[in-house]
């Protein structure tokens, strides 16, 4: 009974050591994933920025009739037209 007892034993600790080495694996994955995920997030941020102050630039060219040239009279007949559209189509 005693080495029954104690063959049991040595298979529980084998594969204790077994799921802690597959832990620790895991665990390393985890590590260069999150790790990974960080730096993905600092480029998206980065470039994030880079849109919105271009777009920044770009409406304020746009708007500004100095800057813009024949942009701001296209713009101008865009809203005057869609103004037009819009008192035309009834709500619904």
């Amino acid at each position: 009974m005693s080495d029954l007892t104690t063959q049991v034993l040595i298979e529980i600790r084998d594969e204790a050591r077994k799921t802690n080495s597959r832990l620790d694996q895991t665990i390393a994955r985890l590590d260069r994933l999150e790790h990974r995920q960080t730096e993905s997030e600092i480029r998206i941020s980065t470039e994030i920025v880079g849109v919105v102050g271009a777009i920044n630039r770009l409406t304020d060219a746009l708007l500004d009739p100095e800057r813009s040239g024949p942009f701001a009279v296209r713009l101008d007949d865009h809203e005057r037209r869609l103004g037009v559209l819009e008192r035309r189509t009834p709500d619904t």
